[in-house]
């Protein structure tokens, strides 16, 4: 049997490296990034009394509601297509139907 029927066969997982340096400088830009939008919601939250209107909170209700609508709208829209194929790659379909592009250049 060859070393790739073995692999195949084989019920533990492929041993992937995954750390290399790559690797780490991801984490240390994520967990920078994480720790910033920490500093940056503390100090946002704690500069003082920032007195809201009403209408300020209306607003915001309204903008809340209008990005779950568009949100709810497009994953239904995905689901709605992938389900009814839109998603299948195209497909040449060859017959007495297709357009006869000579013909059309010619301007018959």
């Amino acid at each position: 049997m060859s070393d790739k029927a073995a692999d195949e066969l084989s019920s533990e997982p492929p041993t992937v490296h995954r750390n290399s340096i790559g690797t780490w400088i991801v984490l240390t830009v994520l967990s920078l990034l994480l720790v910033a939008t920490g500093v940056v919601a503390y100090l946002g939250w704690s500069l003082g009394d920032a007195d809201v209107p009403t209408s300020g909170y209306v607003a915001m209700g309204f903008g809340v509601i209008f990005s779950l609508l568009v949100g709810i709208g497009l994953m239904a829209l995905l689901f709605y297509s992938s389900r009814k194929g839109y998603d299948e790659p195209a497909v040449l379909i060859e017959g007495s139907s297709a357009i006869d592009v000579d013909a059309a250049d010619r301007g018959a």
